[in-house]
């Protein structure tokens, strides 16, 4: 273990996250974690100096959950990926372009997003949308095993009772996670798409869209986002490419990438939102509720669920959201901007919250990231860091 103070050369780049909001955050030291060793080294450091621990594998989290005015436990170093029988392990600090160039090489991949630089622990532990998703499911629907340190030092492995709170909970509840085992599946042969119209288009396309990508094969995902120019659907298909309602459309179509390569071509611009809110929603938005969220001023990126996500019972694993058609994000510069235009969907959505896109101001936050099972999860937390010791607000067990 390294320890990093504010006069250290690194300090700068090691402490600001992905979002820009809380750049301004400064830990009081950073733990630079190469092994689950140095993890346990550092958190009776932050024991026995009584400060408030926080790990980060990508830093992405939008309300600051991976930042920390404490000990902040750096595991970028924790970014190995391995193959054994169809089996990858994969250490905490890994980004989502080095886990797929990875498995690659094995002839596999995992379903998980498309942010070449966002951690595969958080995106795990809050659930993990993704291309394969509504093939294979979530991120955290393929974790066969997990490392975890907990708050006492103790290391935990092959845990049935934590791997099910571990599978979309949210990070950073129970325990530093240094290590993830997932089932594999393998790297596919794909079609990448993109059909694009002028933003005059949107209320068009976001109605068709609604009444067909949550029904799509599996073998299809296709998202859609509205940006202050145009609107976009975009995605990949396991088998060819049926623009159902879009037929006639000028479509971009690509078929000669390797998955690493079509992930990467999704991926472009910047990842950084500076605000976000969202929701999930089961039935379709009516056509008057689209006109005014389009006068907002707002991105709206539409992701949708069924297949494969919808069919794991809700509790069979700790993410709750198995009964919603598709995710609906408000993003943008302009705060009040993205709270209108969320307030204008909220009363025809599901009241859930996926827990990778945490939000502050959730109403009934318990209900919205849980579900019904909150309560277990409540047990679970006393279970597994009885002292509170990994703890923000709206975290299991309320902030200290």
């Amino acid at each position: 273990m390294e320890l990093i103070g504010p006069d250290h050369e690194l300090y700068d780049v090691l402490r600001r996250p992905a979002q820009p909001r809380y750049d301004g955050v400064r830990p009081a030291v950073i733990a630079r974690c190469a092994s689950t060793g140095d993890v346990a080294e550092a958190l009776a450091y932050g024991r026995s100096r009584g400060l408030p621990v926080v790990p980060r594998g990508g830093g992405h989290c939008f309300a600051g959950r991976s930042s920390t005015t404490g000990l902040l436990i750096e595991l970028s170093a924790l970014a190995g990926v391995a193959v054994t029988d169809g089996r990858a392990t994969i250490g905490a600090g890994a980004r989502l372009a080095e886990v797929y160039r990875g498995l690659h090489e094995h002839g596999l991949t995992i379903p998980a997003g498309c942010g070449p630089t966002v951690g595969i622990a958080g995106l795990t532990l809050g659930g993990g949308l993704g291309l394969l998703g509504r093939r294979y499911g979530l991120t955290c629907d393929r974790l066969a095993d997990a490392t975890v340190v907990l708050a006492d030092g103790n290391v935990v492995r092959g845990d049935a009772e934590l791997l099910w709170a571990l599978r979309g909970a949210g990070g950073g509840q129970f325990g530093v996670v240094t290590a993830l085992v997932f089932d594999a599946v393998p790297s596919p042969a794909a079609t990448r798409f993109r059909i694009r119209w002028a933003r005059e288009r949107a209320a068009e396309v976001i109605g068709a869209w609604q009444e067909w990508a949550p029904d799509a094969s599996d073998d299809v995902t296709a998202s859609l986002t509205v940006t202050g120019d145009r609107v976009e659907v975009f995605g990949a298909s396991l088998d060819g490419f049926d623009p159902g309602p879009f037929a006639g459309s000028e479509v971009d179509v690509r078929d000669d990438l390797s998955w690493p390569e079509l992930k990467a071509s999704l991926a472009e611009g910047d990842e950084r939102v500076v605000h976000s809110k969202s929701e999930f929603v089961r039935t379709a938005l009516p056509r008057a509720v689209v006109d005014e969220l389009l006068g907002t001023g707002c991105e709206l990126n539409f992701t949708p669920m069924g297949g494969a996500y919808n069919r794991v019972p809700v509790d069979a694993t700790a993410f709750a959201h198995r009964e919603e058609r598709f995710l609906l994000e408000h993003a943008g510069t302009d705060r009040d901007a993205v709270r209108r235009s969320w307030s204008v969907a909220h009363p025809h959505a599901s009241g859930h919250v996926y827990p990778n896109f945490p939000d502050p101001d959730v109403p009934d936050w318990r209900t919205a990231y849980h579900g019904a099972n909150y309560e277990r999860l409540v047990s679970l937390k006393r279970t597994y860091d009885p002292t509170n010791v990994f703890t923000f607000p709206q975290a299991l067990g309320g902030a200290r």
